[in-house]
């Protein structure tokens, strides 16, 4: 069966569930667009494409020409269509045309508005970002086979009339995929990014080093890749695999004309393994179950290693954050009470306990980032204990049963992002009869996700503002396969982003899974081995 079959007989399914009347909600009453729009007035017609539709641009604006040159691209793919694009002075509008216009109508930071009539389309922006999300908006309300990969047959690529007024709940909405477990190439990143895009996601965050897997290319330390890039969690003996500095760029570039900044994280000063392996001169020791498991702390030297490779980091991706990690060294820090340097550093400084050294090292670390790199420190929630400066520190709240964590931090000043384990981590299980992933109390389900984020009475306004946004994280260590891949972010992924974008008081759970329902025929037509929550047992669980 092909995509396009696979699409109609999705769609023919649905209408029998309809009639039936098993969808357990109203029919829907707007059109299908996921997140759901702040604000949407449904009108009578629509706007067809053929071969006379023009693409205008307000003014010769690159990113405009860049964003437009993709929805064409994208109906030239489904349709055979060409459309032309030019930019216009706005005093001789034709129709048949689809408008994309810079202006400042009191609209926020990556907001837009959509007007559809019979005639024109017109999408108004303050910034390309906010026109770019508009236009993924027409790409979701024109039918699901303009993703199919070949041209379709007789195709009518029709969008409904309608206005909408949109912008977003939260700055960062993000996805972090941990690529150190299980490699998985430029290819599928790509294919990431583009389906991020296509759901107004907006930030890529990249652990790229850990005990398993060094996957970045350091030139002043080539033996990171070709030593520390061999292994996996399935073999330890796998061919290094790792991201050249050319393949980085490439991806930061393609992420950019996306709206979406990446944000690389190398790990320290635990999670350590592969970088100990490649040069064990700066390795810090381990425990039994963690073996070199961490940098040596109390040396120089090592900060010397440390801050050469985060500035080649930096100077490979151009958005203003660094993730140092700084997670989980309590698993294998045993070593520090034996190693000559760090029993130095503890007599100079007068510290009577490792949590201090551990203290010292985030500390310093977050300062190089902040005055010599100009970057803005992101560290997952443990650093919040070591007092790092809040105006140049950002702090992802991942423990879901320390919530006080979450609480204290954003009430000392510090800006928070919320990746709590649930229901952000997908790489839990999201259905009772799936066999693999973690269940630590509970599951990460498409319910849980749509109900996130809540405050905690004590919140105060200013408090919430703190709140800067949300991700979910995909740990790999069960996660080997694209397939499985697929099959753990998606749809998941979609209630993410209808999480991060649409105004709480628009999040209805009845309205999300009606939308999802006709949104799988344009992940089939994607090629995506999606899980189907309306269906749990169609797609088999892979293992791995």
């Amino acid at each position: 069966m092909n995509a396009q079959q696979r699409i109609k007989n999705q769609l023919g399914w649905w209408v029998v569930l309809l009639s039936l009347g098993l969808a357990n909600a109203q029919p829907l009453t707007e059109p299908v667009v996921i997140p759901r729009p702040a604000e949407i007035t449904v009108a009578e017609g629509s706007f067809t494409i053929n071969a006379s539709t023009r693409i205008l641009l307000s003014e010769d604006n690159e990113s405009l020409k860049e964003t437009a040159a993709m929805l064409a691209s994208l109906i030239q793919r489904s349709s055979g269509l060409k459309l032309t694009i030019s930019t216009t002075n706005n005093s001789s509008r034709p129709t048949n045309s689809i408008l994309l216009k810079l202006a400042d109508y009191g609209l926020p930071k990556e907001g837009y508005e959509l007007c559809v009539n019979k005639e024109t389309v017109d999408i108004t922006a303050q910034d390309p970002a906010g026109i770019f999300y508009g236009l993924q908006t027409i790409r979701q309300l024109l039918p699901a086979e303009i993703e199919t990969p070949k041209p379709v047959d007789k195709i009518t690529l029709t969008i409904p009339a309608v206005r909408i007024k949109d912008q977003p709940r939260f700055e960062w909405r993000g996805l972090m995929l941990d690529e150190s477990r299980h490699f998985f190439g430029k290819e599928t990143v790509l294919k990431l990014i583009d389906q991020m895009a296509m759901y107004k996601l907006n930030r890529f965050h990249w652990h790229l080093t850990d005990t398993d897997g060094w996957r970045i290319e350091i030139k002043k330390y080539p033996k990171l890749t070709i030593i520390g890039g061999i292994g996996d969690r399935t073999d330890p003996n796998a061919p290094a695999r790792f991201y050249t500095q050319s393949d980085i760029k490439e991806v930061v570039a393609y992420a950019q004309s996306r709206h979406i900044i990446m944000i690389p994280e190398i790990d320290m000063p635990g999670h350590a393994a592969a970088a100990n392996r490649a040069y064990p001169e700066y390795s810090g020791g381990g425990s039994k179950r963690h073996p070199e498991f961490t940098f040596n702390p109390g040396s120089e030297a090592t900060y010397r290693y440390l801050e050469d490779i985060l500035t080649e980091v930096a100077n490979l991706f151009p958005g203003p954050w660094l993730h140092l990690g700084g997670d989980e060294v309590r698993f294998g820090c045993e070593q520090w009470n034996t190693l000559p340097e760090v029993q130095a550093l503890m007599q100079k400084e007068g510290f009577t306990k490792l949590l201090q050294v551990e203290r010292y090292f985030i500390r310093r670390m977050q300062s190089f980032i902040s005055n010599k790199l100009n970057k803005t420190t992101i560290g997952w929630d443990e650093i919040a204990g070591f007092e790092v400066d809040p105006d140049s520190s950002l702090l992802m709240w991942w423990r879901h049963d320390k919530p006080e964590i979450c609480e204290n931090v954003v009430k000392a000043g510090y800006d928070v992002i919320l990746c709590p384990r649930i229901p952000c981590y997908l790489d839990f299980v999201q259905h009772r009869s799936h066999k693999v992933g973690r269940r630590w109390q509970g599951f990460s389900s498409l319910e849980e996700i749509i109900g996130f984020p809540t405050y905690a009475a004590s919140y105060s306004d200013e408090d919430k503002k703190r709140i800067i946004g949300m991700q979910c994280n995909v740990w790999t260590e069960l996660i080997k396969t694209t397939e499985r891949l697929d099959f753990m972010v998606f749809p998941r992924l979609l209630a993410i982003a209808e999480s991060s974008w649409t105004p709480a008081s628009r999040k209805e759970l009845e309205n999300f899974q009606l939308r999802l329902r006709k949104t799988l025929p344009r992940l089939e037509a994607l090629g995506i081995n999606y899980f189907d929550p309306f269906d749990p047992e169609k797609t088999p669980e892979p293992i791995r």
